[in-house]
């Protein structure tokens, strides 16, 4: 989240292209990803100069070259420690960062973490594609359990994170499952990011078409979308399918399928809440387990947000409070510190 300034010129979605020849693969889901957030960021109403575009290492960390906004491509896994410190020095700034499965999950795992228990304001947009793409198609930590790649011909033995479990699991303020081939409902996850106080972990499936094509594919296709996605509304029923005639159900702690054509109804259903945080971690674990008796759909949404202090506002106000009660600091007496000896000779 960041302020808008009263009175700005209008800006459309070319204002925000750049004239750099985007070098994706043709069929790239990135060229979706960048033409939505082109798209909702007029809606924002912040002056260019006030965004920030960070990136690690990866395809999708191109992207700052193709936003006409200020940022910076960094290196590998260190994006949100690199959009760390620019928040907590320039606070004003709206701090997008754009990273990968691999950027933010493996090399860059340990800053993932630590900038979602830190809550400072930034948008993570996490695009996982389920396998290393820029260098050429090895398994990544998100990669699925027996994957053959380069680097795992006899399948991985890796067990995968879950992107949203883990972003759960380090305490972040807003968690959110979206995906490339469905332009609208990125559009919505984007801004709902950004409307967010706080540490923004938004995960966006994105079609790999040279290592990994169809990864997503049952979720995004219209023939099979309908059975295998729930789109999560909050405060409402938990209803999904063609027909809208299917449904889950907590049945005690455990997720359930029902048809509303058996003799349920919408009452009978789960109904989402976004602020639950107990039912939020049932909800990104709506994997596929074959050792399950019942399929069930995977969810996209916003999973859960709270409100807790932002660190670029907790640290600004330590720093009043210091300077308040001590005044001009003393460079030389905190290098001296508190534990100091004499040597008697």
């Amino acid at each position: 989240m960041s302020t808008a300034v009263a009175d700005a010129p209008k800006l459309t979605p070319k204002d925000f292209a750049t004239d750099q020849e985007v070098r994706w693969c043709p069929g790239c889901g990135d060229y979706s990803i960048l033409a939505q957030v082109q798209r909702i960021m007029p809606d924002l109403g912040i002056p260019r100069e006030n965004i920030a575009i960070i990136s690690g290492i990866g395809c999708s960390s191109r992207f700052p070259y193709y936003m006409n906004t200020y940022g910076m491509h960094s290196i590998h896994g260190r994006a949100t420690a690199v959009a760390s410190g620019l928040k907590a020095s320039r606070p004003e700034l709206s701090v997008w960062i754009v990273t990968g499965d691999g950027d933010a999950l493996s090399i860059g795992g340990n800053h993932t973490i630590h900038l979602l228990r830190r809550n400072l304001d930034v948008n993570i947009m996490l695009f996982n594609n389920q396998i290393y793409g820029l260098t050429k198609g090895q398994y990544s930590p998100t990669s699925e359990e027996n994957k053959i790649t380069k680097s795992t011909p006899m399948g991985s033995i890796d067990h995968p994170f879950n992107p949203a479990a883990l972003a759960l699991g380090a305490d972040a303020t807003f968690v959110a499952r979206t995906m490339d081939r469905d332009p609208k409902h990125l559009q919505e996850m984007l801004k709902r990011a950004h409307g967010h106080k706080g540490a923004s972990f938004l995960e966006i499936y994105q079609n790999c078409n040279i290592f990994n094509d169809g990864a997503f594919e049952i979720f995004t296709e219209k023939s099979t979308k309908p059975e295998e996605t729930l789109f999560l509304e909050n405060g409402q029923p938990m209803l999904f399918g063609a027909a809208k005639d299917k449904g889950v159900r907590l049945n005690g702690f455990t997720p359930e399928v029902v048809s509303l054509n058996d003799g349920f109804s919408a009452d009978d259903l789960w109904v989402h809440d976004e602020h639950d945080l107990y039912k939020a971690q049932i909800l990104v674990r709506l994997f596929d387990d074959p050792r399950k008796p019942q399929h069930l759909p995977r969810p996209f949404g916003v999973f859960y947000q709270t409100e807790r202090p932002c660190y670029e506002d907790v640290m600004a106000l330590q720093i009043e409070e210091a300077i308040a009660k001590k005044g001009k600091g003393n460079l030389a007496k905190l290098l001296r510190g508190n534990e100091v000896w004499e040597i008697m000779g």
